[in-house]
């Protein structure tokens, strides 16, 4: 048997990758971060335990990397579904859903994801999040910004603190309201994008 290409060896490590960052999400959103260990992570990726070190430096950066890919993966449906959004301002809009969207419908997994990055590993550029990074940039650009360089770091702060105000325990924002506050500070028409219903009172 002749040995592997150069590119099929890179696919499969990137296969193995993806799975460890699949099974992470799932078994924290099933059991909390607490209650997952690396050892499960690989068993339910069916991986060796020794790759789970070899691509991730510890339990906190591999949440990190998958929760990023969620987030790029659910902003990259969201921007392309049907109809295709060519408009700036209803790409905005369908990206501000889809963040502020995986809050309320995953609040176990993203409050755990906001929590590590307010520790001492703090926001961790992980290949994942680059290439979220790199959507939402497309997006701000294709908005209109004459800065998107500027513009970027601002609406990843605000969608961030949006998702905080959504999972605070104890005292969480509506979801409505918040996307009404996104919507009216990017001059959003609330119909855009995948609208809940009627804009929360006093919005």
């Amino acid at each position: 048997m002749s040995p592997r290409s150069a590119s099929a060896n890179e696919e499969m490590r990137r296969r193995s990758r993806e799975r460890l960052l699949q099974a992470t999400v799932e078994l924290v959103g099933e059991r909390g971060y607490e209650a997952t260990t690396l050892a499960d992570i690989a068993d339910r990726a069916g991986t060796a335990r020794g790759l789970v070190s070899y691509y991730f430096p510890g339990k906190r950066q591999l949440l990190q990397s998958a929760v990023h890919r969620v987030m790029h993966l659910e902003l990259e449906a969201g921007l392309e579904r049907a109809p295709c959004a060519r408009d700036g301002r209803e790409r905005l809009a369908r990206a501000i859903d889809a963040i502020l969207g995986l809050a309320r419908d995953r609040p176990l997994l993203m409050r755990t994801h906001m929590a590590g990055i307010l520790q001492a590993e703090g926001f961790i550029q992980c290949p994942e999040q680059q290439r979220l990074a790199h959507l939402l940039h497309d997006t701000v650009a294709a908005y209109g910004s004459p800065d998107p360089d500027a513009d970027y770091p601002l609406l990843r702060a605000l969608l961030m603190g949006a998702v905080v105000a959504v999972l605070l325990p104890g005292a969480p924002m509506p979801f409505e309201r918040l996307r009404a506050e996104l919507f009216q500070r990017y001059g959003l028409d609330w119909e855009l994008g995948v609208p809940p219903g009627p804009p929360h009172a006093g919005a």
